[in-house]
């Protein structure tokens, strides 16, 4: 079983237009509160961020959010966090969020979730960490992606054991669940075959 202490959540600056997505994410905030278990978010005040960072904080959860300087100052930072980052960058934002949690539950959003998401989900892959990501797919939002996902598995072009390690559940508690049993394959033995195809 792995020790989670902080969970990060990626999730969009938007709330969607199904009313269950922002319920979903403040339900997401106060489940991982009440589980003892820290947040770490994308800092901001706005969409599915501001209600995963409300959802904590309404039972007395730890929030962490990470911001860009240049959000920062178009005000869409959430003051009322346990702790805010400011950073520099974008890739600043992303890697220190990786290093500030245990595992990673993205939410529906936009391009920067998916961009956040493959990042993080890449760097396992090539085992810069070991860290469990799941999706909370919500009213099936995340079908066609794990479709895809599937898709590119069944191609060629992602391993079977990659593709397994996202794990998907509509369920907060069952995704909670799989995150803490959530044991990565030995994925270096990949990157030796490909270095012994390029030799």
């Amino acid at each position: 079983m792995n020790e989670l202490r902080r969970i990060c959540v990626y999730c969009g600056a938007n709330s969607g237009l199904d009313p269950r997505y922002r319920e979903s994410a403040w339900q997401l905030g106060a489940a991982l509160a009440l589980a003892g278990l820290g947040v770490v978010y994308g800092g901001g005040n706005v969409g599915l961020m501001a209600a995963v960072a409300d959802g904590a904080l309404s039972v007395g959860g730890e929030v962490i959010g990470v911001i860009p300087r240049a959000l920062m100052e178009k005000e869409l930072g959430h003051r009322g966090v346990s702790k805010l980052f400011e950073v520099g960058s974008m890739h600043e934002r992303k890697a220190l969020m990786v290093d500030l949690s245990d595992a990673f539950i993205a939410l529906p959003g936009g391009f920067g979730t998916l961009d956040e998401l493959f990042e993080t989900l890449t760097w396992l892959q090539l085992e810069f960490h070991q860290k469990p990501i799941g999706l909370l797919n919500v009213g099936g939002y995340f079908d066609g992606l794990v479709a895809f996902v599937a898709h590119m598995r069944d191609r060629g072009f992602v391993k079977p054991e990659h593709a397994s390690c996202l794990l998907v559940e509509s369920d907060a508690a069952a995704l909670l669940s799989a995150l803490r049993a959530f044991s990565p394959p030995r994925l270096g033995k990949w990157m030796e075959q490909l270095a012994a195809e390029a030799r």
